[in-house]
């Protein structure tokens, strides 16, 4: 799969987490990615997802997105 569509799929993986209410919480980035913790809390139960982000133009895009939800 070429870079751009590694892109493509790890940008829409984040699009359905934060359409469905997601919040990022936490970032640990390493040199094999970075792992982004999301979180939705709805009526006292917290849901949680983590994903291993590999592309750096999706590490890009999480952090603006991040940025925006400060």
């Amino acid at each position: 799969m070429s870079s751009y569509h590694e892109y493509m799929a790890e940008r829409e993986k984040i699009d359905f987490l934060l359409q469905k209410g997601f919040k990022i919480t936490a970032v640990t980035e390493n040199l094999s990615g970075a792992f982004v913790t999301f979180e939705h809390i709805e009526k006292n139960q917290t849901e949680q997802e983590t994903l291993h982000i590999l592309t750096a133009d999706a590490r890009k895009y999480f952090s603006s997105l991040l940025i925006q939800q400060v």
